[in-house]
């Protein structure tokens, strides 16, 4: 690439993080929320002096990141938050072996023993329910796999939810993508019924101690699920 078009497409590389920059200042200036829209292409590209199609760029941009929602033919609107973004760099960091599994463990270890105990203080009937919802059925179909890692991933996130603070939801929801792949191998390691239903058991009694208002025993069961799943996962040689 020669100097010069080098140096135009860093401009416009510019120009666009610059409108990104602009457009996330009028969300804030304007306390827009979830579903709220956003000013036209048109009209950004009016007041911010520069190209559609660098407002366009810039659209795109944040839509990746999940700031923004754009839909065909409709104005874009400040989107509700999301995890996706998030999980897409975690599992880059894990493929790219700039993150390992254990690392992983470690912080959702650290943070969802937090999730349990508050989750046991601030729980609400609807959420108990939910929770205790996905752990039986957890061992209701203990011997289909995928549908035991569904209701696995689900119970975690409830807790999360349940926890009253919606940056443990993110931070654990970011961590779906990569634990749909460590899972199933944790899994293969207790090969036996007794093996699986004992790791089951663990969140039904998760599921109790947070509907009994229990936050040290949801802490400590929190905190033997991880130490079991990490005993798994080296086990099978990938943490």
């Amino acid at each position: 690439m020669s100097t010069a078009v080098s140096a135009k497409h860093s401009d416009a590389a510019s120009l666009v993080s610059n409108t990104i920059g602009e457009i996330t200042r009028h969300i804030r200036a304007h306390e827009l929320g979830p579903g709220d829209r956003l000013p036209s292409e048109a009209a950004l590209s009016r007041q911010l002096s520069v190209s559609r199609t660098v407002v366009r760029e810039a659209f795109s941009s944040l839509a990746a990141m999940r700031l923004i929602d754009l839909r065909a033919g409709r104005r874009a609107t400040v989107a509700e938050l999301d995890y996706g973004a998030m999980s897409l760099v975690i599992e880059h960091g894990v493929h790219t072996e700039q993150i390992t599994v254990q690392q992983i463990y470690d912080v959702r270890r650290t943070i969802e023993t937090r999730t349990a105990m508050l989750a046991a203080l601030r729980r609400t009937a609807d959420e108990v329910e939910r929770i205790s919802t996905h752990a039986l059925a957890m061992r209701e179909n203990f011997q289909l796999p995928e549908q035991v890692m569904e209701h696995d991933l689900a119970f975690h996130l409830e807790i999360a939810k349940a926890a009253k603070n919606p940056v443990f939801s993110l931070i654990v929801g970011a961590f779906e993508r990569v634990s749909r792949q460590t899972w199933p191998i944790g899994w293969r390691t207790r090969p036996s019924d007794a093996e699986q239903l004992e790791m089951i058991q663990i969140h039904i009694d998760l599921a109790e101690a947070i509907e009994t208002g229990d936050p040290q025993s949801a802490r400590d069961l929190m905190a033997r699920h991880f130490d079991e799943s990490v005993k798994a996962l080296l086990a099978a040689g990938i943490a």
